[in-house]
Order: C-alpha cells, then sequence, then structure tokens
C-alpha cells in the first residue's frame, strides 16, 4: 500500500498551515487537489513514472531531512522506540524529555 492511500484517512484531521512537505510517495492528483482545496501549498516531488513533472520547492523540500533525523533521535531512546509508557501523557512526557535532551547535546 502505498503512502497516499493512507493519506486519505487523515485529510480532514490536517491542521492549518500553508505548506505541507511530503516525500514521493504521497505524489498523486487527487492529493494535491485536496491540499489546494484546504488552503495548503503541496511541497512533494513527483514520482520517477510521471511523464510531466509536477514543479515543486527543492530549497523548501531540502529541509525535510531535519524532521527525520529529530525522529531518528527520538528512537535512539530505547522507552521511546518500543513504547513501554502506558498512558499518552507519560510516553508525551518521555517524548519531550528525550527531545529537550537531543537538542542541548545539539
Amino acid at each position: 500500500m502505498s503512502d497516499h492511500k493512507g493519506a486519505r484517512l487523515v485529510l480532514e484531521a490536517l491542521p492549518s498551515g500553508t505548506t505541507l512537505i511530503a516525500d514521493r510517495g504521497y505524489d498523486s492528483n487527487w492529493f494535491r487537489i485536496a491540499l489546494v482545496e484546504k488552503d495548503i501549498t503541496p511541497c512533494i516531488p513527483p514520482t520517477r513514472s510521471r511523464k510531466v513533472p509536477i514543479a515543486y520547492d527543492r530549497a523548501l523540500y531540502r529541509q525535510r531531512h531535519k524532521v527525520e533525523n529529530m525522529f531518528a533521535k527520538l528512537k535512539d531512546w530505547r522507552r521511546i522506540a518500543t513504547r513501554y509508557d502506558r498512558c499518552a501523557h507519560t510516553f508525551f512526557s518521555a517524548i519531550c524529555i528525550a527531545a529537550s535532551v537531543a537538542f542541548y547535546l545539539n
């Protein structure tokens, strides 16, 4: 299953914003149209199989790796990666602590 099929389920829950940065898995015409209807500019590189490539902001897309790196750092914490906490508020607190430590160590 490709990513954009799962995106249909969460499209209504997207918070308001100006731009959505996503990878090639979310490149579909219906998803781009749905984002534009919600006044969100899609920054999604086209798949290699597209006959006519769609333009996107390459400089903005390059910033996406910072978010990916932060998730990778959070998963270094065993408690977060395995989700030991039963309560959502305790799990969120562990994420906040791990993010704070990762921020101050770098």
